[in-house]
């Protein structure tokens, strides 16, 4: 059977917090909404509740969602949320006459190329090479992490889970934070350090290590509104250490792709920190890569500010051909 393309489709942008969606059609991306995630027990039920809440005229047949985890078959299960699905299960259950899901971060990189000048402000480096690779991380429940390669006169997206590689220290205040780590979790990954959670664990690393055994327990947002508030020294440390560790992976995986074509930033927390990001250490870090330093600071970097380009990203699936 052929899809209806001329019926709006439905997007879901599904992180480990919340699931953003949306409908796509001849008018661009409406009817956009934001849910909880601890609200649903499952995304069956929050499809539901999105499409009884806005009530579209006929039900979409075509759908593209994003899901923070690997999509490796039909089974998705997700990694910082207890949900799981079956691919097909949940096509038929709706009615999908194509239904594509995809890792969050694929989605973000596809959505790069649609990027106005407005979605984005630019950290550091100079113009972006055209044609050539580009790198997309982001910080928000987890670390999101993919590229852009061009292929053939149009732009391929590579899922990774990047966000999972072993944090390296850059001095001896991070060597001191991961150590500590080390002794909590068996394995201390980028993510561990540079996401939501990321934020609390460096905090309260940095409290630790300072003997400061009365530290409040924190929220990831208790951690950053104290930081900007100026209201605690280790929150503050937290969050500047964050945006360092930020620049380290960035730069890394801007090495490991070639992404002269820039760097983008996606992911929930960098846009609400935005002033204090650009006064971090985050572009001299990207920087400093020894013997090729000069490789990497020409590249720009891009903290991508629209708040829906994961949707963006999901309808671009929807416009190519049905492999």
């Amino acid at each position: 059977m052929t899809a209806d393309v001329s019926a709006p489709a439905l997007l879901a942008d599904l992180g480990a917090t919340n699931v953003r969606f949306g409908l796509a059609g001849a008018g661009g991306i409406t009817a956009v909404a934001l849910m909880r995630c601890a609200d649903h027990e499952s995304l069956q039920a929050a499809i539901t509740a999105y499409l009884a809440q806005i009530r579209p005229p006929v039900l979409p047949k075509r759908a593209a969602i994003a899901i923070a985890c690997p999509v490796l078959d039909d089974r998705v299960e997700m990694t910082n949320l207890p949900w799981a699905f079956s691919i097909s299960e949940l096509r038929a259950q709706f009615g999908f006459d194509r239904l594509e899901v995809v890792n969050d971060f694929l989605a973000v990189a596809l959505a790069v190329p649609h990027l106005q000048a407005g979605d984005v402000v630019q950290v550091g480096g100079g113009a972006p090479i055209q044609g050539e690779a580009i790198a997309i991380l982001g910080p928000g429940t987890g670390l999101g992490v993919s590229s852009l390669v061009p292929m053939h006169g149009r732009w391929r997206a590579l899922p990774g889970e990047g966000g999972h590689v072993t944090m390296a220290p850059a001095n001896d205040r991070e060597a001191a934070v991961l150590a500590h780590l080390r002794r909590r979790f068996a394995h201390v990954s980028a993510e561990r350090v540079i996401s939501g959670m990321g934020l609390v664990n460096l905090y309260e690393s940095l409290a630790a290590i300072d003997g400061v055994d009365d530290a409040p327990m924190r929220a990831p947002h208790e951690v950053s509104e104290a930081a900007l508030g100026g209201s605690d020294p280790h929150c503050a440390e937290a969050v500047q250490m964050f945006c360092a560790m930020l620049g380290t992976v960035a730069g890394n995986h801007a090495l490991t792709v070639g992404a002269r074509g820039g760097v983008y930033i996606g992911g929930g927390i960098v846009p609400r920190l935005l002033d204090t990001f650009l006064q971090s250490d985050f572009r001299q870090r990207f920087d400093h890569k020894g013997r090729l330093s000069d490789f990497v600071q020409p590249i720009p970097c891009y903290v991508i500010t629209t708040k829906l380009p994961a949707l963006l990203g999901l309808r671009s699936v929807l416009e190519d051909p049905q492999p």
